[in-house]
């Protein structure tokens, strides 16, 4: 329930399903109240149509004039259920067949009586009660009826009339009726449930596009969400493209303030290392070791500042396998004295949303450090999933500890004091790789008698569309 109602699919379809259902059932409900009052009213019609013909029959000493006192269909013919009983001064009087006789029905108030104008007789009995009422009663037999009854005032006394139909004539006719206004309504709930999906999948499908939009800005693809948008989402469309440009012009900025910063002081740099590589300036070496590292530090926040901008990189498509190729080719001359074997596993199209000089950057480094480390053997691998490119990196050196896996991504930290570099390939490494919307790790070679494994990972460049 709680993941329906963090979606707005499920939030609007729930709205519309319990809207659905209780607009079913107050129109079922209603439609059968409809239903049921007219079907009674036919009954009441003629109960009363009965109850109208013995109240003439009454004489004005309040017995009953048998031959004016007219049987309806079905009101003489015993077990019909229909009946009908006269109460008067005189003693009572039932249907002609002999029916059971009918429960006098008592007025549940006490009202001043009113007359019936339609009962009424200027020359005979009047009417002096309410008018004809309803009732339901059960027989001796426990059958349900319905009852009509009314009272007629004569100078001898009142008398009541009353007259029954079994409530099944009701029942009968109103359950054919329902079940097919159930049926009905089961299928509009079903045509309404099917019309709501519908409806969301549409109406909800611009937020399907916005998020592709989104998606294709991330990658590259589109450097702004179109604006072409329905009118609910124009605002926030605007607002997004709005955080866009600001976002990328205050980027560029920072870039250009820390590049400039990284350039200014590489020129001062590089003129005190060749004052001090002058004999007798810098004889332990000590004081170039400490300008190399400045150097170090110079070209890694120039690197930071050249990937800080990530519509660069990420609108960038750099084909893998000839960057590893060309990064192999000069490996092996740098490395001439050691050789080793490169292999290599990846797809001959695939290519990378990362812009070349950063890619070139993070796989020297890589490739650098397992070329030097290496007993005889590195290889490549690469695995494609989704938008994502995984890239193993292993060799058959000695590998790392865990503890040192975890100091190998400090900047400055570094685990082989005796090789040349100032400790900062893997972190550069680390963080290009994230300004590029990727991650590294590192971890044990899972091949026998390997050691190191690298994972890089960097997003793929998808075609457009």
């Amino acid at each position: 329930m709680n993941r329906w109602l963090r979606s707005l699919r499920g939030r609007l379809l729930l709205i519309a399903a319990a809207s659905t259902l209780a607009a079913l059932l107050f129109a079922g409900f209603a439609i059968g109240h409809v239903l049921e009052r007219v079907v009674m009213r036919g009954l009441d019609e003629r109960l009363d149509t009965q109850v109208r013909i013995l109240a003439r029959a009454v004489r004005p000493d309040g017995t009953l004039d048998t031959a004016r006192a007219v049987d309806l269909p079905d009101f003489g013919r015993i077990g019909s259920g229909w009946s009908w009983r006269v109460d008067g001064p005189t003693g009572h009087f039932t249907s002609a067949a002999g029916a059971p006789d009918v429960p006098v029905i008592r007025s549940p108030d006490a009202r001043a009586p009113r007359p019936d104008p339609a009962l009424r007789h200027d020359d005979g009995p009047r009417h002096d009660d309410d008018g004809i009422r309803p009732g339901e009663i059960d027989d001796s037999s426990g059958q349900r009826l319905h009852a009509r009854q009314t009272v007629v005032a004569t100078p001898a006394g009142p008398v009541t009339i009353a007259a029954a139909g079994p409530r099944r004539v009701v029942a009968a006719p109103l359950r054919e009726a329902l079940l097919p206004l159930l049926a009905s309504l089961a299928i509009l709930g079903i045509g309404l449930g099917v019309a709501t999906f519908v409806q969301l999948r549409l109406g909800l499908r611009p937020l399907t596009r916005l998020r592709t939009a989104l998606v294709d800005v991330r990658a590259g693809r589109r450097s702004h969400v179109p604006a072409d948008q329905p009118e609910e989402l124009a605002g926030i469309v605007g607002e997004l493209n709005a955080l866009i440009d600001q976002n990328e012009a205050g980027l560029s900025a920072a870039r250009r303030h820390v590049s400039n910063l990284a350039h200014g002081m590489k020129t001062p740099l590089a003129a005190l290392a060749m004052k001090l590589s002058e004999d007798g300036r810098d004889p332990d070496g000590s004081l170039s070791a400490m300008v190399a590292e400045v150097d170090a530090r110079v070209r890694h926040h120039l690197g930071r500042a050249r990937a800080a901008t990530p519509a660069g990189r990420s609108r960038a498509r750099t084909p893998l396998l000839p960057a590893l190729m060309d990064l192999a080719t000069v490996l092996d001359r740098l490395h001439a004295d050691r050789p080793v074997r490169f292999e290599t596993d990846v797809p001959a199209d695939l290519a990378l949303a990362v812009d070349p000089q950063d890619l070139d950057e993070m796989l020297g480094n890589l490739l650098d450090n397992a070329r030097r480390h290496a007993r005889s053997e590195l290889s490549v691998r690469v695995e494609v999933l989704n938008t994502l490119a995984t890239i193993l990196i292993e060799d058959d050196g000695p590998g790392l500890a865990e503890t040192a896996m975890r100091d190998a991504l400090v900047p400055g930290q570094r685990l082989d004091e005796a090789g040349e570099g100032y400790g900062f390939g893997l972190s550069i490494v680390q963080e290009l790789a994230e300004l590029n919307g990727g991650t590294l790790s590192l971890g044990r070679s899972e091949r026998a008698g390997w050691g190191l494994a690298v994972t890089l990972t960097l997003p793929r460049a998808l075609l457009a569309g």
